[in-house]
Formats: C-alpha cells, structure tokens, sequence
C-alpha cells in the first residue's frame, strides 16, 4: 500500500493544462501567509485569476514553476538559475513535508549557489530554510515601514 502511494506523488513542471491548479495554490497560501500584516482589502486582491497572470508573468520571465502533487496538487515552487521563489503548499496540506520536499528539488534545479528571499516576519519559512541549511546573507530589501525581505543562501554549494 505504501508503495502505491508513493508512485502517486510527483513533481512536475507547471505548464499551460496545469497553471490553474498551480494559480489555486499560490493563491490560497499567498493569502494565508499574508494574513497577519496585509489589510483585508489587499489580500482579496490575490484571486486565482490575479495569481494564475502573475504566475504566467514568473513562466514568460524565464521561472521554471514546479508543482507537488500528492494525490492532489499540494505545492508549488519557482527557480530561475541561482533562485528559489513561488514556494507555497496548501494551508490544509501544511506540516506534511512538502516543503521541504519542493525545497530540495529547487536546490538540486538550481544553477549555482541556491539562493532566496523570505518575508522576514515568516517565521515558518525562515524556519524551514534553516533547516535546510540556509543563511541569511545580510541583504535585505525593504517592502514598506514595517515589512522587509531578508536573502538567504544555501550555506554549502554542496547539493
């Protein structure tokens, strides 16, 4: 039974025919984990369809866009050569090790020394990324008076 199981779950590249569930994800999770320091009005705004163009926008930009399905599609991740973005899993699916499992795959996808930036307030994700063995490299960008994005990268190039 195990096994069987198993064969189910894949990572694939997200491509026309799949970008609707990839969009469902991203924005589902982009409005969870934004919940807690963006106003109402500005998450709402993060439709399917606003994500599925945005996520169209990351593909025309030369990101590669990975999706987990387990059963269902669970999480997604974006790698471009040396970075990792997009990585969102399903509120519901969460604690479950995809993220971590997509957080692999984009280190080994990667060209380069893998590296990303995280919300520095998204202590989850911070937290995940340490684990896998990222450090902060001191550069931040500043979002707004209270939010900044913190870059991380992985501490050995060794993959």
């Amino acid at each position: 039974m195990k096994k069987e199981l198993q064969k189910e779950k894949k990572i694939t590249q997200v491509d026309q025919e799949t970008i609707q569930a990839a969009a469902v994800i991203h924005s589902a999770s982009w409005m969870n984990s934004h919940a807690a320091f963006c106003s109402e009005q500005f998450i709402r705004k993060h439709t399917v369809e606003n994500q599925k163009a945005y996520l169209l926008n990351e593909m025309k930009a030369g990101k590669k866009i990975y999706m987990l399905v387990d059963k269902i599609p669970v999480g997604i991740v974006s790698v471009k050569e040396d970075l990792i973005e997009n990585l969102y899993v399903l509120p519901a699916e969460q604690h479950r090790g995809y993220g971590t499992e997509l957080l692999r795959y984009a280190i080994a996808t990667c060209l380069g020394i893998p590296r990303l930036w995280v919300l520095d307030c998204n202590i989850k994700a911070r937290s995940l990324y340490i684990k896998s063995g990222f450090i902060q490299t001191g550069n931040q960008h500043i979002l707004s008076d209270n939010i900044s994005e913190v870059e991380m990268e992985l501490k050995s190039a060794v993959k």
